[in-house]
C-alpha cells in the first residue's frame, strides 16, 4: 500500500502509466526469472477520480502475484507453521534484523527488508513524476558502470528518454552497454552477482529549489538521503564529487557566465544545499546482490555451527531497475521541495506560482 499526501487537485494519474512505470522497475539485462513470475496487480483505492487527483491521499495498493503461494508461510495467522530459515545472508539485514528483534528466523526479516518495497515507492515516484512535468521538470536515469565496464562520461537528455527505455541497460553507449551485458553473462554463468553505479539527471529544476538556512534542508542532503535508503545502495554523490575531492578549487567549481549559466556542471546542479538552475546530477553506488546462487559462508543460528547462507530466488545485476527506482526518489524530493515553495490546493495554483517564480528569474 502506498499513500502520497499532498498532492495538489487536478495531477494526472493514469492507470496504464502507473503500470508502464511498474514495469520498467522490474526490466533490466540480469533480472531473474522472477520479475516475469511476481506481477503487480494494482488498485487505486482513493485520492483519484476520473484520472485526476482530488486533493485528499491518493491511495494505491500493489498487490503481488506470488502473495497466494507464500500467504502459508508468511500468514499473519497461526495455520501451521513453515519450518524457520536459520542461514542468514552476509550483506543482507538478515543477522543484524534478527538479532535486533530476537528471532531466530530469517523469514521475520528478510521480507521487510526486500527490495520488493520499491514497488511502493514506484507508485509515490510516478505520482510525483505526473506533478513535476506541469511545471516542464523532467527526470531520468542511466548506467555510469556495472562490473568493470563504464560508459563514457555523457550526461543524458530529455530526447534520450525513449533510447534508454528500450535498453536492456539503459546506457547510451551501445558499445559498454555491450561490455555490461557480456559481464553480467559471465557472473549468471558463475552463479555470482555484480553491482554498479547510475546516475539520475533532472532537467528543468530552476535556481533557488531548496535552503542553504536549515541544515536538515538542504536539497542535496535530502537527494542523498533518499536515494541512500534504496536498498543495495552503498553510496552517493552530488555532481563531480569524489573527483573534486582530488582537485584544486580552481579546477572544482563552475564559472558564471553572462545570463548566469554555468560553462560546466562538476556541482551537479546544487550549491550551498540549492539548486543552481543546471541540470541535477545523482550518482549511486550499488553493491553487487548479497542473496548469490553460491552461498557464502554464514552460521546456522539454531546450532551455531557453521553453514552455507541462505539461497533465494534473487537477480544477478539490479543496478538498471535501481535507477530507475532512483527516478522515482529524485522525483519524490523534488516535489516534496516545489509543493513546499509554490504550494496551492490545485494543480493550476501550482503551476501559476512556479511560472511567476520562473518569470522573475528571467528578469533577474
Amino acid at each position: 500500500m502506498t499513500i502520497v499526501d499532498g498532492l495538489p487537485a487536478g495531477v494526472q494519474i493514469a492507470l496504464d502509466d502507473l503500470k508502464a512505470e511498474l514495469t520498467r522497475r522490474r526490466r533490466g539485462h540480469g533480472r531473474g526469472a522472477r520479475m516475469r513470475i511476481e506481477q503487480d496487480e494494482i488498485t487505486i483505492l482513493a485520492g483519484v477520480r476520473y484520472g485526476l487527483t482530488t486533493g485528499a491521499p491518493v491511495a494505491v495498493l500493489v498487490g503481488n502475484t506470488e502473495w497466494e503461494r507464500w500467504e502459508p508461510v508468511l500468514s499473519p495467522e497461526r495455520r501451521g507453521r513453515a519450518e524457520p530459515t536459520t542461514t542468514p545472508r552476509p550483506g543482507h539485514a538478515d543477522l543484524a534484523g534478527m538479532m535486533k528483534y530476537d528471532t531466530h528466523d530469517v523469514r521475520d526479516v528478510l521480507e521487510r527488508a526486500s527490495a520488493r518495497e520499491t514497488a511502493a515507492r514506484t507508485v509515490a515516484g510516478y505520482a510525483a513524476r505526473s506533478l513535476l512535468r506541469a511545471i516542464d521538470i523532467e527526470i531520468l536515469s542511466h548506467v555510469v558502470a556495472i562490473g568493470g565496464a563504464t560508459a563514457p562520461e555523457v550526461v543524458p537528455e530529455v530526447d534520450d528518454i525513449d533510447r534508454l527505455d528500450a535498453s536492456p541497460v539503459r546506457v547510451l553507449d551501445r558499445a559498454a552497454e555491450e561490455r555490461m551485458i557480456g559481464l553480467i553473462d559471465a557472473a549468471h554463468a558463475n552463479r555470482d552477482t555484480l553491482g554498479g553505479v547510475f546516475e539520475v539527471v533532472a532537467h528543468g529544476v530552476p535556481p533557488g529549489i531548496g535552503t542553504y538556512a536549515q541544515w536538515d534542508r538542504r536539497l542535496d542532503g535530502l537527494l542523498a538521503q533518499a536515494v541512500m535508503s534504496i536498498p543495495g545502495v552503498k553510496g552517493v554523490e552530488v555532481g563531480d564529487a569524489f573527483a573534486q575531492a582530488e582537485q584544486r578549487g580552481s579546477a572544482a567549481h563552475d564559472e558564471i557566465e553572462a545570463g548566469y549559466g554555468r560553462i560546466s556542471n562538476r556541482a551537479g546542479g546544487i550549491e550551498g544545499g540549492v539548486s543552481n538552475g543546471e541540470p541535477i546530477r545523482v550518482r549511486a553506488a550499488m553493491k553487487p546482490l548479497s542473496t548469490l546462487m553460491r552461498p557464502l559462508r554464514s552460521v546456522d543460528v539454531a546450532t551455531g555451527e557453521p553453514a552455507n547462507a541462505l539461497r533465494e530466488r534473487s537477480d544477478v545485476c539490479a543496478v538498471p531497475p535501481a535507477a530507475v527506482v532512483g527516478e522515482q526518489m529524485v522525483a519524490f524530493v523534488l516535489a516534496q521541495q516545489t509543493v513546499d515553495q509554490f504550494g496551492g490546493p490545485t494543480l493550476a495554483d501550482y503551476q501559476r506560482t512556479a511560472g511567476s517564480y520562473r518569470g522573475r528569474l528571467e528578469r533577474f
